[in-house]
């Protein structure tokens, strides 16, 4: 049975690559590796040689057909941009930044600069139940860093508890195509517990996100 189940795997990546060699320009550099084993570890390894680790939103229980994309963005040092369900190309045109004032924060919007750069609008959002003048100097600040780097960015101070759903209202309504975050969580019992806005993030899939930590 376990024979039959590897031939029926090695099939299926067949198919894949054929797809993949068929989907990317001859003009674009590319190199495919495949492993039978879990995707999320395969995919951790193999982010050691990469800038940016790009996956889907789906996620289900067989840790051999679905990656995790919490270990992703917390354990590879590398940021992780999850794209939405149901796209054909990952559009960025209206970016949203969500911004506290951590590392996490920071990594994230330096990781996202590329994405910025070639934005048409970039919203920098805080979400605070204290909108006090530290928070206001702090967005202020991040506005003249992008502006360094050439990128026209709005701020926007929302009072509220910082939550994932009201994140995610203020996304729709300026039709943002992808939200930059940090990722927050730490290890407990060989998994991972993630804040409430990153866990939001990650289980939401009508938009891409960018994730850093």
């Amino acid at each position: 049975i376990m024979q039959i189940q590897r031939t029926e795997i090695e099939k299926r990546l067949a198919e894949l690559r054929a797809e993949f060699e068929r989907l990317v320009p001859a003009s674009v550099s590319r190199e495919w590796g495949q492993a039978v084993s879990s995707p999320t570890r395969f995919l951790s390894v193999s982010a050691r040689a990469a800038d940016l680790i790009v996956t889907s939103s789906e996620q289900g229980e067989n840790v051999y057909r679905a990656v995790d994309i919490g270990s992703l963005a917390l354990g590879t040092g590398r940021p992780v941009l999850v794209a939405a369900s149901n796209i054909e190309h990952v559009m960025a045109k209206t970016v949203l930044v969500a911004w506290k004032d951590t590392r996490e924060a920071r990594r994230a919007m330096a990781d996202a600069l590329p994405f910025l750069a070639k934005a048409n609008e970039v919203v920098i959002v805080t979400i605070d139940s204290d909108c006090d003048d530290n928070i206001r100097d702090s967005l202020a600040d991040v506005a003249v860093y992008l502006e360094h780097h050439g990128i026209t960015a709005r701020t926007e101070l929302i009072r509220g508890e910082a939550d994932g759903d009201r994140l995610l209202t203020f996304a729709r309504s300026i039709h943002a195509d992808l939200i930059v975050s940090g990722a927050y969580g730490h290890s407990r019992l060989r998994e991972w517990a993630f804040g409430g806005v990153t866990r939001t993030l990650i289980e939401e899939s009508s938009i891409n996100r960018l994730m850093s930590y």
